[in-house]
């Protein structure tokens, strides 16, 4: 039997939360937070897949994720920036690796990107 799941979650200041600690959780890479001055890193026993969609108009230096985050933590100050919007999906294991990346490639494409965002993503 096929069984779906979605969640939204926000990764914000106001909870304490850090975008570069979340995307290098995510990525599996290790990432430098310019504001803390500390890496991330968590190792993995199985390293996600991972890339970066930008919008036509981003600027090139969004398709580097520590570049990114830093940019996106910089920007926001605020104490109740909301610096994410974070989505964690399973799809069925009845689907094939190439389906089920062709389907989440192209859902982030038509909801997110084209629509201006710039999506991390790391499927595993």
């Amino acid at each position: 039997m096929a069984i779906f799941h979605m969640s939204f979650s926000n990764i914000s200041a106001g909870k304490g939360r850090s975008a570069i600690a979340s995307a290098a959780y995510r990525s599996g890479e290790k990432l430098f937070d310019q504001k803390e001055g500390r890496s991330y890193f968590y190792a993995r026993s199985v390293m996600p897949e991972s890339f970066i969609f930008t919008a036509k108009n981003a600027p090139e230096w969004a398709n580097d994720r520590e570049k990114l985050w830093n940019e996106v933590e910089r920007k926001d100050r605020r104490a109740n920036s909301r610096y994410a919007k974070e989505f964690n999906v399973a799809l069925p294991v009845e689907l094939s690796e190439d389906k089920q990346k062709g389907l989440l490639t192209k859902y982030v494409q038509d909801d997110f990107v084209d629509e201006g965002m710039v999506a991390d993503v790391a499927m595993n």
